[in-house]
């Protein structure tokens, strides 16, 4: 799903040039989880972003789901975003004058699906949302809106899920619920997931963990033998 070879990143400021990524080589497999750990600094939401198409690297390779990243368009950056790429931030990012069921139809509605609010209403009902489906943002808990923001991410079918710290601004139950969550979903959907954390324990959960240190991989961890999916709701599951 993701293969980058010997991907630098150079920012230039008023104080110089800033070397974020020094030579990143990373494979990531169809349907694995890698967890992203390190201190604040060492590239980690950087190396998302790159994954994502959102930064462009100085040098090197990047290839995302079958396509090199380097050679398309913002256009065709934009439509390789749209089709493959769920991104789910710390910050919820919900348009605050829409519905939790329009901020999740919206990826849809991009892609003229004509289904748009039958799939989003779906994806509500799969994250355990159905009782808040006309609920605006400023109406829901920090939980729920995050949970929102993961059907919105994976609403258009995503194979490639990018998580940047998506428990940090949850306190620790509704963090728990969240992560549990997320985890149930890629592994049911065979999605690849990067998730970059702080957290070690989080890290762990994933197939396989990478440590960055000053804009490199410092260490990887071999993968672990791969979750099963369950199928269950998050209302099945929290029933259990």
């Amino acid at each position: 799903m993701i293969s980058l070879r010997d991907v630098h990143l150079t920012l230039h400021s008023n104080a110089g040039p800033v070397e974020i990524l020094k030579g990143i080589d990373l494979d990531v497999a169809a349907g694995e989880a890698i967890g992203l750990v390190g201190p604040s600094g060492s590239g980690k939401s950087t190396l998302l972003m790159v994954a994502a198409g959102l930064e462009a690297v100085s040098s090197g390779v990047v290839h995302v789901a079958g396509r090199d990243l380097h050679t398309l368009d913002e256009d065709a950056l934009a439509h390789f975003r749209r089709e493959d790429v769920g991104i789910i931030f710390q910050s919820f990012h919900l348009i605050p004058t829409m519905t939790a069921l329009e901020n999740v139809a919206i990826p849809l509605e991009l892609r003229s699906d004509n289904t748009a609010e039958k799939r989003a209403r779906e994806e509500l009902v799969r994250v355990g949302l159905e009782h808040r489906l006309d609920h605006f943002p400023g109406q829901l808990s920090g939980g729920e809106q995050q949970r929102v923001a993961i059907a919105r991410a994976l609403s258009a079918g995503a194979r490639l899920i990018l998580a940047d710290e998506p428990t940090g601004n949850l306190d620790l139950e509704n963090g728990a619920l969240i992560m549990d969550l997320l985890f149930e979903l890629q592994a049911d959907r065979n999605a690849t997931l990067v998730l970059v954390t702080h957290e070690p324990t989080l890290a762990s959960r994933c197939d396989r963990v990478a440590t960055l240190r000053d804009g490199r991989i410092e260490s990887i961890g071999a993968p672990k033998r791969r979750r099963k999916a369950t199928g269950k709701t998050l209302a099945e599951a929290r029933a259990k």
